[in-house]
């Protein structure tokens, strides 16, 4: 099959294609020999945001780099499907066990296969996909939430995250996507799916409460569990609270610190609603945290207008600026991953006894 990605176009107004580009070829460089790629360079790495960069970088053409990527997960892959938190090099520097780390693999091969149509690539990983997800979902608990982790010494914890449990969502949706590009059949994921969906959307209390984080406020909206009204319904909720008019996303709502990842996950929720011009004006809020080499700050405190952490820049804030691009763009095949309506909607499946079921 091939595997070739078109160029992609600048954001009008708010970064020209040479600037994506060098944001691009500024990834590209923190990939070390093995296909690992840090935060920094000398830093640690954790697979969820390393997969979202490889998705960064599939989109603007570093295919071999993105193979690269995905390949390390195969290598690294711990014998029940899972990988560690965090790793410096190649030594584990947090043995937890994430689930939401580890189901993204599912979303950034699926996500790989739109993009370039290597089918045979996919075929390659699909047994580290299939590893991931039986171990995720081996945490699924009875009301559909997954738990959120296994400590070091390898004991659960007892609840799940909403942020975490609504990547998860999309993961395991990308997954059964991806097994049926392969002619593969996953009911039982997509069972899963229209359970845990069904939590994200209409159980929010059955999660841990971290309602001041933004992630938990659009990311059901993100994920593509909470649509049409009622995703209009939470973003305009949680507005205020959450965005600092002209600057950005508020990491945590205490506090006045916008961070450009959290700005640009959210042009991904106002797009899969369709909110297009609102998208654009909030993209452009990433531009103050942009350096010249096409770095990008992790987050800026105001009202000073500081780098903080101070000077810091991350590879996942760079890679979710390009892939908030992508989107406004259509650049690309796989620009619409995180719209509502791309991927195939599960069924709202909720548990036995859930108080909507018999609601008029």
């Amino acid at each position: 099959m091939s595997s070739t990605t078109r160029s992609l176009g600048g954001v009008p107004g708010v970064m020209t294609s040479e600037e994506l580009a060098d944001t691009a070829r500024y990834l590209a460089s923190l990939q070390v020999r093995s296909g690992q790629i840090p935060w920094f360079v000398g830093g640690h790495c954790d697979p969820w945001n390393h997969v979202e960069v490889a998705m960064a970088l599939t989109v603007t053409g570093y295919l071999e780099q993105a193979r690269a990527a995905y390949r390390w997960l195969a290598d690294t892959q711990l014998g029940d499907g899972s990988w560690f938190n965090y790793y410096v090099g190649e030594r584990p520097k947090d043995t937890r066990l994430d689930t939401n780390v580890c189901a993204y693999v599912a979303a950034g091969l699926y996500h790989y296969v739109v993009a370039t149509d290597d089918v045979d690539f996919a075929a390659e990983l699909w047994p580290v996909v299939e590893k991931a997800m039986t171990f995720v979902l081996r945490w699924q608990l009875s009301d559909g939430t997954v738990r959120w982790s296994l400590d070091a010494q390898g004991h659960p914890e007892s609840y799940a995250l909403l942020t975490g449990s609504s990547s998860i969502f999309h993961s395991i949706c990308c997954g059964v996507a991806l097994a049926e590009r392969l002619d593969w059949a996953k009911p039982e994921w997509e069972l899963a799916a229209a359970r845990l969906g069904h939590a994200v959307a209409h159980h929010p209390g059955a999660f841990a409460p971290k309602n001041e984080f933004a992630m938990d406020w659009y990311y059901p909206i993100f994920c593509g569990a909470l649509r049409g009204a009622g995703g209009e319904k939470r973003l305009a909720d949680g507005w205020e609270r959450h965005v600092m008019d002209g600057l950005g996303v508020r990491c945590v709502s205490t506090n006045d610190w916008v961070t450009a990842a959290e700005t640009a996950e959210c042009v991904l929720a106002l797009d899969a609603l369709g909110y297009t011009s609102r998208a654009l004006d909030l993209f452009a809020c990433t531009r103050p945290h942009r350096r010249e080499d096409g770095a990008y700050v992790t987050g800026i405190a105001y009202p000073d207008g500081v780098s903080f952490p101070p000077r810091e820049v991350t590879s996942y804030t760079a890679a979710a600026v390009i892939l908030a691009a992508d989107a406004l763009t259509s650049s690309s095949r796989a620009a619409g991953i995180f719209r509502h309506g791309e991927l195939t909607s599960p069924l709202d499946l909720p548990e036995p006894g859930c108080p909507l079921t018999n609601a008029s």
